[in-house]
């Protein structure tokens, strides 16, 4: 798209000041975003959404609208908060609502830019670990008396396991890449996990877990850090729909906790990273202990280990696929990518208890 096309696309936004540049902005894989330089100092984030991804648009940005909204009215009553710096701001479109359909059937929308802050894609310090921790917990706190009914699921099924599974079951009978013959050690695997895997469904089927407002997508590039690399707001908030509390926590600790890449192909590299993961769980914890329930503490290792063990699923079911859903850079690549999540969950549950202590004391310590 032109830069004279992008501006017509802006033009039919709220925005103060005349335009200086627009450039392509930021490192996400799913929507086309742009920042947007004005003269006022008032900056933009103007983003195409991804409609094939995000099916119902309307009700993505519905969610979107409830969801910064409550954050926001959470905010005004603490001392010293700042909402408008640590929520994001949608920008009304000059019909008053907060996104456009532009000839092209493409879908548009307009965040207020926060200046002065800054993001990393890799955590390499235990005070950026705490801090992503901190703003994760406080961000489910913030949510946890918000009616789930006022967000939709806006890609469903995505923390579903049992679907996730159905979906390996389908690709191992269609075995439509003919590839079936080099994953029986794989198969095997997640065949002798897929009861323990589910007890997260279970509990929450049972009522034991209740569903609460969750983000979905922990990664540590979701959270803008200040000039001083404290947490200051949480973003990318579409895939924020209703959830179990270990979803966001397992997610989280998936990526802090691994030192090698989610596709390193010598195995031996992968090792856990016990102070990141502490930080991490101290941060949440000193958010998020002032809403959780005993059951949920319990569950947060059970989500440590489902989430690695999903991704063992999703890519093993791409690979068996003819690989249609991930980017891959070689036709074993989505393999590659099974067999280190497959050692991460194997690292995970050596050390287990280890990890579900840390968890223990520090909950322990916040409730004293």
């Amino acid at each position: 798209m032109t830069d004279i096309a992008v501006e017509d696309i802006v033009s039919l936004f709220k925005v103060h000041g005349k335009i200086a540049t627009i450039r392509p902005f930021g490192s996400g894989h799913i929507n086309d975003t742009y920042k947007v330089i004005t003269d006022t100092g008032n900056n933009y984030l103007l983003q195409k959404i991804n409609h094939f991804v995000f099916k119902d648009v309307p009700g993505l940005m519905n969610n979107l609208v409830n969801v910064t909204r409550h954050l926001k009215d959470k905010l005004k009553a603490v001392p010293g908060a700042d909402p408008e710096k640590q929520v994001l701001t949608l920008i009304e479109n000059n019909d008053s609502e907060y996104f456009i359909e532009d000839s092209a059937g493409s879908y548009w929308r307009v965040f207020l830019f926060l200046n002065n802050t800054k993001s990393y894609d890799q955590v390499l310090t235990e005070r950026q670990a705490f801090e992503g921790g901190r703003a994760f917990g406080r961000f489910q706190a913030m949510l946890a008396d918000m009616d789930t009914k006022l967000v939709i699921d806006t890609i469903p099924n995505f923390h579903n396991i049992e679907f996730r599974l159905a979906n390996l079951d389908k690709a191992i009978a269609a075995d439509s890449a003919h590839r079936l013959n080099k994953v029986s050690p794989e198969i095997e695997f997640i065949n002798q996990r897929r009861q323990e895997m589910g007890w997260i469904l279970q509990l929450g089927s049972m009522g034991v877990l209740s569903e609460r407002i969750i983000h979905n997508d922990t990664k540590f590039n979701n959270v803008l850090l200040d000039e001083h690399d404290h947490a200051q707001c949480v973003i990318d908030l579409d895939t924020v729909m209703p959830g179990y509390v270990a979803y966001d926590f397992g997610d989280a600790i998936r990526t802090i906790i691994n030192n090698a890449p989610e596709d390193e192909p010598d195995l031996n590299l992968i090792r856990l990273n016990i102070p990141l993961f502490t930080a991490y769980t101290k941060g949440y914890l000193k958010q998020a202990t002032k809403f959780l329930t005993e059951a949920e503490v319990n569950s947060l290792i059970d989500g440590v280990l489902l989430i690695p063990y999903m991704q063992v699923v999703r890519f093993l079911t791409d690979y068996l696929n003819g690989d249609i859903y991930y980017k891959i850079h070689s036709p074993w690549h989505n393999l590659q990518r099974t067999q280190a999540q497959l050692q991460l969950v194997k690292k995970l549950e050596e050390a287990k208890e280890t990890l579900n202590n840390i968890i223990l004391k520090t909950w322990q310590h916040e409730i004293q």
